[in-house]
């Protein structure tokens, strides 16, 4: 439940977390764009679809900053007091929901996306892994929104259903693939999928807090900030992860195009 009251460095920390959300979404996007011709053409729909996938988020979170800044509003000198709901304004969580139903999908299109599978293994692995993605969000929704404790525990059972097939074929079916993957950058792959589960892992706790009784200010605050930590690590810090895979497998694929990014580099380096 969203508290009628927050103390001065209780509105702060959730100020300044999504402020830092907004500057890693929006700057890891821009990165990347100029980034795209360091890549081979085949790599770059991967990053592309980061670039996106950044894109939202940020969009997003613009949303929740300015809804936040609604939601909350003091009376006290220089805002150093409590501040409480504003009258006929609250803060939309649904924002979140609407961003990760369009960002979890397109996170998992990234990972099979640099993988540069042959066309089939790729169809077949996206249509799988999208329609689950996008069903586990969905499904999560109408619990959140509910205030009974028993429409929680239903809906987010029924999330579950999806988010442990994601996780079969993450594991089991796409560790197949993986082999096929330069040696360079096949641990990183691995080890990829490990970064997202991790990352999603925060979600569900925080979605079940309210059965706990875990109410009022500090534990709102605190599923503020795991919320902004999380996007930051699944999108921004997940990009450039892709980033450096797709950069390190366009190497490997051309020994020409290769020297010539190195030379590039070094020739920055001696400007320097």
């Amino acid at each position: 439940m969203i508290p009628d009251i927050l103390s001065h460095g209780q509105y702060d920390t959730v100020y300044n977390f999504l402020s830092l959300v907004i500057a890693s979404q929006l700057f890891t996007a821009l990165f990347l764009l100029i980034s795209l011709p360091r890549i081979l053409p085949r790599y770059r729909q991967a990053i592309t679809v980061a670039i996106i996938v950044c894109g939202i988020a940020a969009y997003h979170y613009f949303r929740i900053f300015d809804s936040f800044k609604e939601a909350f509003v003091t009376t006290s000198v220089g805002g150093t007091g409590d501040y409480t709901q504003a009258v006929g304004t609250g803060f939309n969580e649904g924002y979140r929901y609407v961003d990760w139903f369009l960002t979890v999908p397109l996170l998992l299109v990234e990972l099979i996306a640099v993988l540069a599978l042959a066309r089939k293994v790729q169809s077949g692995l996206l249509m799988r892994l999208v329609p689950a993605a996008a069903l586990m969000i969905a499904l999560g929704y109408p619990g959140e929104i509910s205030g009974e404790n028993s429409l929680r525990i239903i809906f987010g059972l029924l999330s579950m259903i999806p988010f442990a097939y994601i996780l079969y074929i993450l594991f089991v079916q796409l560790s197949k693939s993986l082999t096929s993957q330069p040696a360079s950058v096949r641990t990183t792959l691995s080890r990829l999928r490990y970064l997202l589960v991790i990352s999603w892992i925060v979600y569900p706790i925080a979605y079940v807090l309210p059965l706990f009784n875990a109410g009022g200010g500090d534990a709102w605050v605190s599923k503020q900030v795991g919320y902004s930590v999380a996007d930051i690590v699944a999108k921004a810090v997940y990009a450039l992860i892709i980033f450096s895979v797709a950069k390190a497998k366009s190497y490997e694929d051309s020994s020409e195009f290769a020297a010539s990014e190195r030379s590039h580099e070094d020739a920055v380096k001696g400007r320097k």
